[in-house]
């Protein structure tokens, strides 16, 4: 007897066989027919039992959200929407499930809204949509690490619990083992952090990238791929406070290369899930239909889900500066009829979503990679261009989402990251080992960060990022 998953019964094509699987009841008709999925793939395998040969006993035990293990024989079946069930021989009921209790949660086989799914976080992935997302965010991170393997990059873990603030944001969680009701204090009055563990003030990292610079300018090609947190207090539907981040940093790569490497890797990964995951694509480009038509139309996705993938997989990225795209946004059709909510009036504008997706959607029809930002409004680390109000920076710009990627070309100069560092007010005691970098040996080297959540709610047609992490950490909810 061979044990399968249900992912491998429909992939292999087996038949005439005895096999053995094992899952969860899904739905369990006439006493007869067994809808049974192991988490392996969107599609349950049909189970036919021969309900005179089973006692009553067992036939009340298989209810919906029961764990099976089922022997039986493998063949062609002969109902619709399968080509093969398994023709049962012997069930054992492994884990029961009462069914007044299933008929109080998401396991019930009806129609559940995210929000309610939502508050069950730990059965939502169970049902279909939740199964598929998750399975492509397995993928999707499974391609981040070949990618990466096959392009000769070394896979480096930054710190969790950092003493420095890599975004400049202030937003940070802070990391102490003092007594909230009684911490030590100074002479002056303040919470004396050389008593804490660390013997400083530390935080949980924003940003793995200033450690990855380090490792990048030994080992020349690095990344990250860990999780990051922000202590923002933004209930939107793209912002969590625990979310995952992928940081490669290239030593001896300038601003270009950096544009090739995050064009190149995004549709790499993209293309993967398109071949690997089509059935799990299939049905969440179906979910996202049907949830578009309560929409009005120019609320809805002009592209099918499918479609917008291959779109980003098939097309050369445009690549064009801020500047040319602020004069772009000037003389658009909204900006004159004042349509967007931030009107562009005049250059150093910091760039909206709706700015970049009428670039992406309407205007190039094409994805968009932003160069050259003002200084001003781009983090300490961006090498400054000879002009001395743009830095060496980058954007990626996807349909539907609006930026997805920023990078830059990292400042190799000790003396003008110093005066960007001390117009900042950012202290040197406390980035001197990154100031270290451009006294032994510095060169040109660049990197980007890409919001892992992002890139998911961009494969699946989620809207709303709480509904592509298992556990999601928001402001006043840290569940589960």
């Amino acid at each position: 007897m061979i044990s399968k998953t249900v992912a491998e019964l429909f992939e292999e094509n087996l038949k005439h066989l005895e096999i053995e699987v094992k899952g969860w009841v899904k739905s369990f008709r006439a006493n007869r027919f067994i809808a049974l999925n192991d988490g392996s793939t969107l599609n349950s395998i049909q189970c036919v039992v021969d309900f005179e040969a089973m006692s009553d006993d067992l036939l009340k035990k298989i209810t919906t959200g029961a764990a099976l293990h089922v022997k039986g024989t493998l063949v062609e079946s002969q109902g619709k929407g399968q080509s093969i069930e398994i023709q049962v021989s012997e069930i054992t009921v492994l884990g029961e499930a009462n069914p007044e209790l299933v008929s109080k949660t998401i396991l019930q086989p009806k129609r559940h809204t995210l929000e309610v799914l939502r508050e069950q976080a730990h059965l939502r992935a169970r049902t279909n949509t939740f199964g598929a997302v998750m399975r492509l965010r397995s993928a999707l991170s499974f391609a981040i690490h070949s990618y990466f393997h096959n392009n000769g990059f070394n896979y480096m873990h930054a710190p969790i619990i950092t003493g420095s603030d890599a975004e400049g944001a202030g937003e940070m969680f802070r990391v102490t083992t003092l007594d909230p009701k009684n911490p030590p204090l100074t002479d002056t009055g303040e919470v004396d952090y050389s008593k804490d563990f660390f013997g400083k003030e530390t935080n949980l990292t924003v940003s793995g990238q200033l450690e990855a610079e380090t490792y990048a300018m030994a080992l020349g090609k690095v990344y990250t791929f860990g999780p990051t947190f922000r202590a923002e207090n933004s209930n939107t539907s793209r912002h969590l406070a625990e979310f995952w981040m992928i940081e490669p940093e290239v030593a001896f790569m300038d601003l270009e290369g950096n544009m090739d490497l995050a064009e190149d890797f995004l549709k790499s990964v993209i293309t993967y899930v398109l071949d690997h995951n089509a059935n799990d694509l299939e049905f969440l480009e179906n979910r996202l239909e049907q949830e578009e038509k309560s929409k009005p139309q120019n609320e809805r996705s002009p592209m099918r889900l499918t479609e917008k993938l291959r779109f980003v997989a098939d097309n050369n990225f445009v690549r064009l500066s801020y500047t040319e795209a602020i004069e772009i946004l000037k003389n658009s059709k909204p900006n004159k009829k004042k349509k967007f909510k931030f009107p562009i009036n005049e250059w150093g504008a910091d760039l909206q979503s709706e700015h970049e997706r009428f670039l992406v959607e309407k205007h190039f029809k094409s994805p968009v990679i932003l160069f050259d930002y003002p200084a001003n409004i781009k983090a300490f680390y961006m090498r400054l261009n000879e002009d001395g109000k743009t830095v060496r920076a980058m954007d990626i710009l996807f349909p539907g989402i609006g930026e997805i990627v920023g990078g830059s070309q990292r400042e190799e100069r000790l003396e003008v990251l110093q005066q960007k560092m001390e117009e900042l007010n950012i202290p040197e005691d406390e980035l001197w080992w990154y100031l270290d970098l451009r006294t032994y040996g510095t060169a040109v080297h660049s990197g980007f960060g890409l919001g892992f959540e992002r890139l998911v709610m961009f494969a699946t047609g989620m809207s709303n990022i709480r509904d592509v992490i298992p556990y999601p950490r928001t402001p006043q909810n840290a569940e589960f």
